[in-house]
């Protein structure tokens, strides 16, 4: 018999609760919401607004969680994770989302997975509507990633990445450089990321031109339970982009992730992950009023 409660979700508190949640209900198409990585890492980085955690909504069973509702970046932008079974909740969390998740200067945003009937359905009940949609693409560990590291440059060996050259190429790599001016040196949002739980930065790596300085990163959330490689982030820096240096850099991390027993990586919407193997998986909507 179902006894169900909720409450706000309390960040010291929740977070390896509903980490675990959320690799106990993870499909690789995320049918039932997002890998846990994909929390833990807006939680741990810089670029998250952590004001508003306040208003995550946990739905628990007897004590079992069963549901959550939360936001990314921006704060409008709110997902849903939902335990196979309790489809019967989709309608009052979408109904909490649209009263009390915050707006800011936008309208909240219903970022859903097209598997995610219920809550769809629950949406479009509150007069939301499809916006827009996109793909995300998967690699597929069944099949063989091997594209060449180019001439002239080199991997960093496993567990030995230079926090501050990974800050510094990412600030490049994300065009921030290009927006914002030249990073100004500070590392300590790396160092704060490395730190997260699940972290697993042994398993990134970063690619190096003769002088030794990062030129593209590629992150790594290995999580075993799921047999995800969990890719994340991945840049290249403006003037070595279009040498294949991306494409060599997830081939050296299937190279390195096979072994441990990872069965498929995670990419992202663009045509580059296509191009070199990927596969269409997570099909994503997005429903506004």
């Amino acid at each position: 018999m179902k006894n169900i409660t909720r409450r706000n979700y309390q960040i010291l508190r929740d977070h390896m609760r509903i980490y675990d949640f959320m690799t106990d209900i993870y499909e690789r198409d995320w049918r039932n919401g997002v890998p846990a990585p994909f929390l833990e890492y807006a939680l741990s980085s810089s670029w998250m607004d952590k004001s508003y955690t306040h208003r995550n909504m946990i739905w628990e069973d007897n004590g079992q969680i069963v549901a959550f509702c939360f936001y990314e970046s921006p704060v409008t932008d709110i997902y849903f994770s939902l335990r196979p079974g309790y489809e019967d909740l989709a309608d009052e969390m979408a109904e909490y989302a649209d009263q009390y998740m915050p707006y800011k200067e936008a309208a909240v945003k219903f970022v859903l997975l097209e598997g995610q009937h219920a809550i769809i359905d629950a949406a479009v009940k509150l007069g939301y509507t499809k916006t827009y949609s996109s793909t995300d693409a998967v690699f597929d560990y069944s099949k063989t990633l091997s594209y060449p590291l180019p001439e002239g440059f080199t991997f960093t060996d496993a567990g030995k990445l230079s926090i501050k050259k990974m800050i510094e190429c990412c600030w490049k790599g994300f065009d921030h450089e290009a927006e914002e001016g030249p990073w100004d040196g500070d590392s300590e949002s790396g160092y704060h990321v490395v730190q997260a739980p699940h972290a697993t930065f042994e398993h990134a790596l970063a690619i190096e031109n003769e002088k030794g300085d990062y030129v593209c990163f590629c992150g790594m959330w290995w999580t075993p339970k799921n047999k995800l490689a969990y890719m994340e982030p991945l840049c290249t820096i403006p003037e070595y982009r279009k040498r294949g240096l991306a494409a060599a850099a997830l081939s050296e991390m299937y190279r390195r992730m096979k072994p441990l027993g990872a069965t498929h990586m995670t990419g992202g919407n663009h045509p580059f992950y296509i191009r070199i193997g990927y596969e269409p998986c997570v099909p994503w909507v997005h429903f506004k009023r």
